[in-house]
């Protein structure tokens, strides 16, 4: 669905577990994801070798090659773009951990990327808010290469729409960020929930 708003999105199958375990599903590196799980559960990296343990969730399973670089994220609020991150993790893979436990990774606001990626990432980030329908608070993930040229190694990685709420969340970091505290933000969310829209 972004990729037809124009959004870079990496190569990505949608595969059964079993055929994924038997044969490498495209040229590695690639990264395997459980479909119908977040903050990163089950997420593993295949290299030379298949990975051995495949998965305890579910029998279809999301696979996407693997875009490396750095990590950014960027969050809307209705028609709003909060700002964008840089994630740097602890262990060099953004995994549960590295989300959920303290000190599991730096944020870095603003991301420190030059002012043309910086713009574009905000840019994408409403266009895939608006693409999907999405109301109220997004966050859209992406990898940027900075070996490519130009914007060519900057990539939408997926958009999250229910972004976490916790201590080390990014969403009210980025809000904190654009002079948003938790308690506005929250109050800012309740009020612009409805279903009448």
């Amino acid at each position: 669905m972004i990729a037809a708003a124009g959004i870079p999105v990496a190569a990505v199958v949608t595969l059964p577990r079993a055929e994924v375990a038997k044969k490498h599903a495209m040229p590695t590196p690639y990264v395997i994801k459980p479909v119908a799980d977040g903050s990163s559960v089950g997420v593993t990296e295949a290299h030379a070798d298949l990975p051995q343990e495949l998965y305890r969730y579910g029998e279809r399973l999301l696979v996407e090659k693997y875009v490396g670089g750095k990590e950014l994220t960027g969050a809307v609020m209705g028609d709003r773009v909060l700002d964008v991150t840089e994630i740097v993790p602890d262990t060099g893979f953004y995994d549960y951990t590295a989300k959920y436990s303290k000190g599991g990774s730096k944020h870095i606001v603003p991301a420190p990327v030059l002012p043309f990626v910086y713009q574009e990432v905000r840019r994408l980030t409403l266009a895939a808010h608006r693409a999907l329908g999405c109301r109220g608070v997004s966050r859209a993930d992406f990898r940027y290469d900075d070996r490519i040229e130009g914007l060519g190694g900057l990539v939408c990685l997926e958009v999250n729409t229910q972004p976490g709420m916790t201590e080390t969340s990014l969403v009210p970091e980025l809000a904190l960020h654009a002079g948003i505290t938790f308690d506005e933000l929250v109050r800012w969310m309740v009020e612009d929930a409805s279903l009448g829209r």
